[in-house]
């Protein structure tokens, strides 16, 4: 099913739980560079910059290289860069994020931005939230990472892009544009940057409302791995199916 097929690959309940690599991830990345498989990790999280999660993923033992790892901020950064060069924008996030629309030349200031752009960060600031508010009510172009609304911590959840986003649009009425999965932007964003065509491509993914989704309406090849979120139970409720249904990224077969 995989034979000369690229892979875009979702982090966390398919690579990762939390902190910990899940059974067969590193074994998995193995064969696909031992078969010379091009593939993408992608994550909706913008706050780290591929150099930040390569660490990190190493320090699980999941070796790998920055170039392999694909970012709601930079996907963000691209649709950016293509819809208005060399831009500006007043940001909130974290280096993910701001290293993500400097490179795409954009400048980062709060006098008359061409976009608000609202990624995530540990500490939002409510100083920096009213500036958004103000800037976005003055006419700057709304636009978030990604529309996860809570994101987990060792200590429980905590408020995402999503819920933040949302106070911005009640304060000012105006809905943003979210990059991130399940937007299909995003599938299309990282096939670019790998360079590979959705035809040719397989997302595989924990989740039936972000990742198998966003692989459907992309044109990919779906594979669902019921190691994260999504049951087996679960996946009849949708009136979309992915291609394959595996238990997890053990029994997938790189040909």
């Amino acid at each position: 099913m995989t034979t000369g097929k690229s892979f875009l690959l979702d982090m966390d309940g398919v690579l990762v739980r939390g902190r910990t690599p899940l059974p067969g991830a590193q074994a998995f990345l193995a064969r696909l560079d031992a078969a010379g498989r091009p593939y993408l990790i992608l994550t909706n999280n913008p706050m780290y910059t591929p150099r930040d999660l390569a660490h990190r993923l190493a320090s699980m033992g999941l070796n790998v290289p920055p170039e392999r790892l694909f970012t709601s901020a930079m996907a963000t950064a691209q649709f950016l860069a293509h819809q208005r060069p060399n831009g500006t924008a007043f940001a909130i996030g974290e280096s993910g994020l701001t290293e993500a629309l400097h490179d795409a030349g954009y400048v980062l200031t709060s006098a008359h931005p061409d976009y608000v752009v609202l990624g995530e960060t540990t500490n939002y600031n409510f100083e920096r939230i009213t500036q958004a508010v103000r800037l976005v009510a003055a006419g700057a172009r709304f636009i978030a990472t990604n529309p996860d609304a809570a994101g987990p911590t060792e200590g429980g959840i905590v408020p995402a892009c999503g819920a933040m986003a949302a106070l911005i649009e009640s304060a000012t009425g105006v809905r943003p544009y979210f990059i991130g999965k399940p937007n299909p932007l995003m599938m299309r964003s990282a096939l670019n940057h790998l360079g590979a065509h959705s035809e040719d491509a397989i997302m595989v993914g924990d989740r039936m409302d972000t990742d198998i989704i966003a692989g459907t309406e992309a044109g990919l090849e779906t594979i669902l791995v019921l190691s994260g979120l999504t049951k087996a139970e679960e996946v009849d409720r949708f009136s979309y199916r992915p291609t394959h249904v595996l238990a997890s990224v053990a029994e997938i077969e790189v040909g």
